[in-house]
């Protein structure tokens, strides 16, 4: 018996408990955003195939297609910089959270508080501030602000805030003390910030040093076209097609590997 292929399963954005929070998971361009990544994909790969080639008609063609493809990459480069600029912004709110518990609040009083000091320093549209928005319409609607709370860990795929929602579960039904939490858990979030710049200014020598090899071999063939057909070869034959090709794949291949070696996430 032939084994039966599994259908493939279709992600479904998680809207929350309320139907208006975002899945930050997913990042939806606009049509700026759309063609910044369409031009970005299409002039770099027609450069490219251009000066290895001589072939203005195979450069669009590449560039067109790698132009259509660029967008899914821009798309998750995108999304994790929302995610990254959130949990910034939840540290801010932590922040806000600390000072109004200090300062004898309740946790409604803390959160609404923490709403108009996010609509302050980041405006009405930041992520931070529509969470908070859907949180203090949660609890209006008498939800559980632990709940609110999970469902925002739960869209935002952010570990950091996973770990507040459950820590924040446990001591609202245990008793515990919130403002230590949350001044806690802002202080780990920090510390981690902290450390993912540090490592980014160490390893920015590197990233540096892998962007100017990959942009080499095209100044090398320009400087090498200035001084005479002679000094390289620009035919089309099969064998240099063939060379060129695994050319590029080398050097793409030694990008990637690069980009690897260079990004550690924490």
């Amino acid at each position: 018996m032939k084994k039966e292929k599994k259908a493939k399963e279709i992600y479904e954005p998680k809207k929350g408990l309320t139907g208006q929070g975002d899945d930050y998971h997913i990042y939806t361009m606009n049509m700026k955003e759309k063609a910044t990544a369409f031009l970005l994909g299409m002039a770099g790969t027609f450069i490219v195939i251009f000066l290895f080639f001589k072939s203005v008609v195979l450069g669009l063609v590449a560039g067109i297609t790698v132009g259509i493809f660029m967008q899914k990459y821009y798309a998750a480069f995108l999304c994790e910089k929302r995610k990254k600029t959130l949990l910034m912004q939840f540290r801010d709110m932590l922040e806000g959270l600390t000072s109004s518990y200090s300062s004898g609040k309740n946790t409604n009083g803390a959160f609404s508080d923490a709403y108009g000091d996010m609509v302050q320093i980041y405006g009405e549209n930041a992520d931070i501030v529509r969470e908070l928005k859907i949180i203090l319409m949660g609890i209006n609607s008498n939800i559980n602000i632990e709940t609110l709370l999970e469902d925002f860990a739960d869209r935002s795929e952010l570990k950091d805030i996973r770990s507040f929602a459950d820590v924040f579960e446990v001591s609202v039904k245990q008793g515990g003390n919130i403002k230590d939490i949350i001044s806690a858990t802002r202080d780990i979030i920090n510390d981690k910030i902290e450390i993912e710049m540090e490592i980014s200014t160490l390893l920015s020598g590197n990233k540096n040093e892998l962007n100017i090899m990959m942009i080499m071999p095209l100044i090398i063939i320009v400087s090498m076209e200035g001084l005479g057909s002679e000094m390289t070869v620009t035919g089309n034959s099969p064998l240099n097609i063939l060379i060129k090709i695994i050319s590029l794949g080398m050097f793409a291949g030694a990008y990637i590997l690069g980009r690897k070696i260079t990004t550690i996430k924490i």
